[in-house]
């Protein structure tokens, strides 16, 4: 009679991960002597030392970088709070910023808004859980509570790109007026004499609204420009209306009239959004429209005849808002900063007229 197959054996679950306890047991110490050897290994005795040692080795014991660290009394995080992390700055400037503090021996805890401002107390009160030892905010800065809760923790924060009304703290950005200036001065000497300046909402967001002020400033300075003179206006996109956008771009062609027309985009999400409505009318980048974008992206030299942009130094503003942020740590007491970089203009074919 053939033999039944052998039954398999029954799957071993997985082995709890070990403490301080157990390497105590296995070595035949207490916790307190592992604890020593953990933090101050030279007050045991050698014999001690490798019975303690070994059993971690048997065990695969590793102690818990929090718990060492809180032991301590320093934690060596930052807590990174940023309004949308699909944004290309947002990411840029994380990258620059964990460069900096991995430098510096912390780490970074990053907490995303999702574009959502009623969140940013929630963010901060769930990062100052984890003690997190200062801040550095990328946010929307429409929440007085989130403000209130920073000042509360008496920890330091940095600002990046955006401001909160009344917060003393350092505040680190690209200069948006420069910037726009810098732009729209291109535009001018290219021959576009109609300009529309597509922005995300801007209620309550300081970079944003620097931005379009800076605009009305530039339109209103060369207004009485020539026979023709220079036109401009501003609008708001939002996400899920692609045919507001539509209209907008339709309504600027029929104002301008024969005037040629260009837009400014105020960062990388609006010039896709602004990417896709010329797709859906048949327009083309630099033949029938003039485009300048904020944010100069991987893809902007790969779309039409490669789009113009003003490049944002996201590398070193995180940076620098780190550095600032450490300074702070290390005790050195410095009134507020404000600092303010330059953009760059990157010239490609959608803001040159044929």
């Amino acid at each position: 009679m053939p033999s039944r197959p052998a039954k398999p054996a029954a799957a071993q679950p997985p082995s709890s991960r070990a403490t301080i306890a157990d390497v105590a047991a296995v070595a035949g110490v207490s916790k307190a002597t592992v604890s020593r050897f953990l933090n101050q290994a030279d007050l045991l005795t050698r014999d001690i030392a490798a019975k303690v040692e070994a059993a971690i080795a048997e065990l695969g014991y590793s102690p818990s970088p929090m718990a060492q660290a809180l032991k301590r009394g320093r934690s060596r995080l930052i807590g990174l709070v940023v309004a949308d992390v699909t944004n290309p700055f947002s990411v840029a400037v994380l990258r620059g910023a964990e460069r900096a503090c991995q430098q510096a021996g912390y780490m970074v805890m990053l907490f995303n808004l999702g574009n959502d401002g009623s969140r940013e107390r929630e963010a901060i009160e769930a990062l100052s859980s984890y003690q997190v030892e200062g801040f550095i905010l990328n946010t929307l800065g429409s929440d007085p509570q989130a403000l209130a809760a920073a000042a509360r923790l008496h920890k330091p924060v940095v600002l990046v790109d955006r401001r909160h009304a009344g917060m003393q703290s350092d505040f680190v950005s690209l200069d948006n007026a420069g910037a726009v200036q810098l732009a729209a001065q291109h535009l001018l000497e290219q021959g576009w004499r109609e300009l529309l300046f597509v922005s995300e909402p801007s209620a309550g967001v300081s970079s944003r609204l620097e931005r379009l002020q800076a605009f009305n400033n530039f339109i209103a300075a060369h207004a009485g420009l020539g026979s023709e003179g220079l036109g401009g206006s501003a609008f708001e996109s939002r996400e899920a209306q692609g045919e507001d956008l539509d209209q907008a771009l339709r309504a600027l062609r029929k104002r301008a009239g024969k005037k040629p027309v260009a837009l400014l985009s105020s960062n990388a999400v609006v010039t896709l959004r602004v990417s896709a409505a010329l797709a859906r009318l048949g327009w083309r980048f630099g033949s029938d429209i003039g485009f300048i974008g904020f944010d100069d992206t991987a893809w902007a030299p790969h779309v039409g005849p490669g789009l113009s942009a003003i490049a944002q130094p996201t590398d070193d503003l995180g940076h620098i808002a780190a550095r600032c942020l450490l300074e702070r740590l290390e005790g050195q007491a410095l009134p507020p900063r404000q600092i303010l970089l330059p953009g760059q203009l990157v010239v490609r074919g959608s803001s040159q007229r044929a």
